[in-house]
């Protein structure tokens, strides 16, 4: 695990949680019931939520009867998720870079542009290779990664929101490769304002199909938003790919 990447600091911090979680759930809950939906498994599937951060997606699964594993490199976010474990909900603090349980679920899942933070194409090949196999064959990946071509034409540069009394500062630009985030936080209990910068890979369907294949997971479906539209390479917000080991 490299120290000091900008993620294990970022996603430990309570304001990560405090910008994106609030705010999302129901749409959240809506997209991966529709996903159950499509999918069907069966009664007591077992799942793998890789990136699980505190593990609402990994609760509202486990409601519908599956028996969900959730795995985070955050300490915190896993020593928070652990408090709503049971038998057939569990969650660890691992690196998505390294194997976790060889041949052992029948479906995983990566929600929400989870992917895309490591430095290297390796780190990120590697990441794959750990969910294809911890994979049954047969099982099915879903990847919901943005969509890198909607994104660069919507780039929103510069906005504020305030948050429970917390000011955030959000700056975005890109380069050929990568997405960037800076994210300035004022909190009155801070002596100084904090800083962070997301750094996010430009992956585009062709190199999760080089990544995918390179790993026996053969691209099914592809879609291009949460309502599980057609994937329009300019159009669609988002790249939600559905693939299987094979």
């Amino acid at each position: 695990m490299s120290t000091g990447s900008w993620f294990q600091e970022w996603f430990n911090s309570p304001y990560y949680q405090q910008l994106y979680f609030k705010r999302d759930e129901a749409e959240a809950d809506s997209f991966i019931s529709r996903l159950v939906g499509h999918l069907k498994p069966g009664s007591g599937a077992t799942m793998l939520d890789v990136a699980c951060g505190r593990g609402r997606h990994s609760r509202s699964l486990a409601s519908m009867g599956f028996d969900v594993t959730g795995i985070d490199i955050s300490e915190d976010s896993i020593r928070d998720a652990l408090l709503t474990e049971n038998k057939h909900l569990h969650f660890f603090v691992h690196d998505m870079r390294l194997p976790f349980r060889i041949n052992y679920f029948q479906y995983a899942f990566n929600f929400f542009t989870s992917f895309g933070y490591f430095r290297t194409e390796r780190e990120h090949y590697n990441a794959i290779r750990t969910i294809a196999q911890s994979l049954l064959p047969g099982g099915v990946f879903v990847m919901d990664f943005l969509n890198v071509h909607y994104a660069e034409d919507h780039l929103i540069h510069k906005h504020e929101e305030e948050l429970d009394g917390v000011n955030f500062f959000i700056t975005r630009w890109l380069d050929e490769t990568h997405f960037y985030k800076r994210v300035i936080v004022e909190d009155d209990r801070l002596e100084a304002p904090l800083e962070f910068t997301e750094k996010v890979a430009k992956f585009s369907l062709g190199d999760f199909n080089d990544m995918f294949s390179f790993h026996k997971l053969q691209i099914q479906e592809v879609f291009g938003d949460y309502e599980f539209g057609n994937y329009d390479v300019k159009k669609s917000p988002r790249l939600i790919i559905i693939a299987k080991k094979v």
